[in-house]
C-alpha cells in the first residue's frame, strides 16, 4: 500500500442539474487520454459514494500532491453561468464529512485540503475546506 497523508477534496465543476457520478467523470478523464478516473471517490448530488480509482493507486487530481493523497470529487461546483458556486446539497456536505472522517481514521490522515489551496487559479470546490472539515 501507499503512503498517504492527505485529502483533497475536488468538484465537478458541473452545474446543480447535472446529476453525473464516476462513470461520467472516468469516460471524461479516458477521452483526455487519462489511464482512468483521477478520483478515489465521488459524492454524488443524492448523497451516494461512488468508488473511483482505487486508493491503492495514485490519483490523478491534483499535480505535484497525487503520491501522497486521496482524492474526493463532490459533484457540482457552478452555477448556471459556469462561475465559480458552492452548491452542494447538505446531504452531499454531510456525506463529505463522514467520508473524510472515516477515511482520516483508516489511513491516520491529519492534512485535509481543497484543490483551491494548491492554485490560486482555482476555485474548486468553492468552499473552504478546513473551516468545514476541522
Amino acid at each position: 500500500m501507499r503512503d498517504i497523508n492527505e485529502i483533497i477534496v475536488h468538484c465537478s465543476a458541473t452545474k446543480p442539474t447535472m446529476d453525473i457520478g464516476a462513470r461520467d467523470i472516468r469516460e471524461w478523464h479516458m477521452a483526455r487520454g487519462w489511464t482512468d478516473i483521477g478520483y478515489h471517490f465521488v459524492i454524488r448530488r443524492d448523497g451516494s459514494v461512488d468508488d473511483g480509482r482505487p486508493v491503492s493507486k495514485i490519483g490523478a487530481h491534483a499535480r505535484g500532491h497525487n503520491e501522497e493523497s486521496i482524492g474526493v470529487c463532490i459533484v457540482g461546483g457552478v452555477d448556471a453561468n459556469n462561475k465559480p458556486d458552492s452548491n452542494y446539497t447538505i446531504v452531499q456536505l454531510n456525506v463529505l464529512v463522514s467520508l473524510v472522517a472515516r477515511l482520516k481514521d483508516e489511513f491516520g490522515i491529519t492534512k485535509v485540503t481543497g484543490h483551491r489551496d494548491y492554485s490560486s487559479m482555482k476555485a474548486c470546490p468553492c468552499f473552504d475546506v478546513k473551516s468545514l472539515l476541522s
